[in-house]
């Protein structure tokens, strides 16, 4: 083990953790400032273009249209410092996970320590890429806020000295098994945090008899319909890998201790947390179950996927109870 490249690793994380505090304000000061659906930004987009060169009014109208475009982003401005500090914090976070690797000459998820920042890393990775494609600045103060929560949690309470693995953990399978369910933790978590959302904004539309959302917090995120099509659309996508770690980690039980399936509570819960997750897309797909069912369906999932790495870890007793995998 190598006692300085994970002191390092150290560092990176928490000057990590700090630019994402920085985030986190910023996005919270965006969030504020929004004035919900009452602007679009499909809207602010076509004045930005005809301030752009399209065609623009002339005279005092087009000086309006600048200025209407101002107006209708407002927080737009804390919302790309945020977004622009996260990309900053996640790549740091990406360093000091390779450095604990590096520390101890393996991939660096052999414990719930590791596991628990290289889990943090794919959350903050699934929010950047979604945020390529998506305007996602609102969901910014809630993603960089799990993100903190499971760093904090990692460095404070599950903190494991940089070690060599125990021998059952010796195998490829480790990247192929564990590799997959890190990916899946970062799907899950930014689908729990839309569904999170949706409920929020559908209880403020219900309440609201005039067609706009009542609450504070409602009025500030997207349509209903366009956060229950994200949840299940990030959910579609990390299905599928959760299906084939589940799979390895059978294949990978065989190699270790002889057998596919003992039914020890990490196997367990796994499969009650891909039962859940399969229920989500299979009422989606032939019930029709949209909404307010469908997402209490992907918080329960997540309940469970939550449970499977902290319950489990912390409160059963398996064969799993050595690392955090």
């Amino acid at each position: 083990m190598n006692a300085d490249l994970a002191a390092l690793s150290n560092q990176f994380i928490y000057a990590a953790m700090a630019v994402y505090t920085l985030a986190l304000i910023t996005f919270a000061i965006a969030l504020a400032a929004t004035r919900g659906n009452t602007v679009t930004v499909e809207r602010t987009r076509e004045l930005a273009t005809v301030g752009a060169g399209g065609p623009a009014p002339v005279g005092a109208d087009a000086a309006t249209s600048a200025s209407d475009a101002t107006e209708l982003a407002p927080g737009r401005r804390s919302g790309n410092i945020g977004m622009s500090l996260t990309w900053l914090a996640t790549g740091l976070l990406l360093i000091g996970v390779v450095l604990r690797g590096m520390s101890a000459g393996r991939v660096p998820w052999g414990n719930m320590y590791e596991f628990s920042i290289t889990a943090a890393l794919a959350v903050a990775v699934a929010f950047l890429v979604l945020s390529l494609r998506h305007d996602v600045r609102w969901l910014g103060v809630f993603v960089v806020g799990a993100v903190l929560l499971t760093l904090g949690l990692a460095v404070t309470v599950l903190y494991t000295e940089s070690a060599q693995l125990v021998p059952a953990l010796k195998s490829w399978w480790l990247v192929i098994h564990v590799s997959a369910a890190i990916i899946c933790a970062g799907g899950f978590t930014l689908s729990f945090v839309l569904s999170g959302a949706y409920l929020i904004r559908a209880r403020g539309e219900r309440r609201s008899p005039d067609g706009l959302p009542a609450g504070w917090l409602s009025s500030r995120l997207p349509a209903s319909a366009k956060l229950d099509r994200l949840a299940y659309q990030v959910v579609a996508f990390t299905f599928p890998l959760w299906t084939f770690a589940v799979i390895a980690g059978a294949i990978w039980a065989e190699n270790a201790w002889g057998r596919y399936w003992g039914w020890d509570p990490k196997e367990t819960w796994a499969f009650i947390t891909w039962v859940i997750y399969a229920g989500y897309l299979h009422a989606r797909a032939t019930a029709g179950w949209k909404g307010q069912r469908a997402a209490w369906i992907c918080v329960a999932a997540f309940a469970a996927f939550i449970f499977n790495y902290f319950g489990v870890n912390i409160f059963m007793t398996g064969l799993h109870s050595y690392a955090g995998v």
